[in-house]
């Protein structure tokens, strides 16, 4: 349990970090990488549920939390922040 906790937050600060520099954030706050890494972890497995697509193993878990954590950053930029 606990370690499934941590694989998912190491996983979400990858995902947050890497999604931050792809998009030209900043990325040097931690707790911003993390939230947005989690968000992603999530959107990521939502869009590849609904695609078919399924995340093995922690490199397949990273590109699917990134993917799905710049698309909920563009979704934030267009809709909520103007």
């Amino acid at each position: 349990m606990i370690l499934s906790i941590i694989y998912f937050l190491v996983i979400g600060l990858c995902a947050g970090y890497l999604s931050a520099r792809l998009l030209g954030l900043d990325s040097s706050d931690i707790t911003k990488n993390l939230l947005i890494g989690t968000v992603g972890s999530v959107v990521g497995g939502i869009i590849g549920n609904l695609i078919g697509l399924q995340a093995t193993g922690l490199i397949g878990s990273i590109i699917m939390a990134v993917i799905g954590a710049c698309v909920a950053i563009l979704v934030y930029r267009h809709f909520i922040r103007k």
